[in-house]
């Protein structure tokens, strides 16, 4: 059984596996692939870095570069991240009239988070997560989220780059795809240990009350856990 242990560091570069709940493909289903993106924009305007991606119907692979979140845990904020995308994946699925679908996630809900408020299960309660420290573990990483879409069952393109949610055409053909990514080598000049003195200080804090407020609606979790 694997052990779930938490983030606790402030930076880094971290390899991020979010899974919708028992694998139903969530995002494909609600076409929420747009509440990713939003996500990520949240994250560039808080001084963090997108270095690579993929979504799936089911899940999600991101390669992610955090500054210091000054006293903010990594675990935190992809734990708010979940909040917020669970509240964007359900209002689309409300949209398209998923009510059955609907009504499956509400009853995945335990009763001690439905006493707490959560009406939805939208993700897997814990997360995985790897470090990287080293140049070749990012490459290993990048080539595995890449090559994801053309492996296995899902055979959505014939190669990696011709992917749509996915940063592969970035790194391979060296042109931004459907969301632009960071090249993990423009990380050589920044230094992750320290703060980021945002040129609009506004864009982050609206955006984190913005991803409060949502947490708090619909789709409250807490505990998250995550999962080396």
């Amino acid at each position: 059984m694997a052990v779930r242990k938490e983030i606790s560091a402030y930076h880094g570069v971290y390899f991020v596996t979010l899974t919708c709940c028992r694998w139903i493909s969530l995002f494909e289903i609600g076409n929420a692939y747009k509440a990713v993106y939003k996500w990520f924009d949240c994250l560039k305007g808080a001084g963090h870095f997108i270095l690579g991606y993929v979504i799936m119907p089911n899940h999600l692979h991101a390669l992610l570069a955090f500054r210091h979140t000054q006293g903010k845990t990594i675990n935190y904020i992809v734990g708010n991240g979940k909040r917020f995308m669970a509240y964007e994946i359900v209002s689309r699925l409300k949209a398209k009239h998923q009510n059955d679908l609907l009504e499956k996630l509400a009853s995945m809900v335990n009763l001690t988070e439905q006493r707490r408020g959560k009406l939805h299960e939208v993700f897997e309660p814990s997360f995985d997560w790897k470090e990287c420290e080293s140049i070749e573990f990012i490459e290993q990483k990048l080539s595995y989220i890449h090559e994801n879409p053309c492996v296995g069952r899902w055979n959505l393109a014939k190669e990696p780059a011709n992917y749509l949610h996915s940063s592969a055409k970035f790194y391979c053909q060296n042109e931004q795809g459907i969301y632009p990514v960071t090249s993990y080598s423009d990380l050589d000049d920044v230094d992750l240990t320290k703060p980021w003195p945002p040129p609009q200080g506004l864009l982050v804090r609206d955006c984190e009350e913005n991803l409060n407020r949502l947490s708090l609606r619909s789709v409250p979790e807490t505990g998250d856990t995550a999962r080396k």
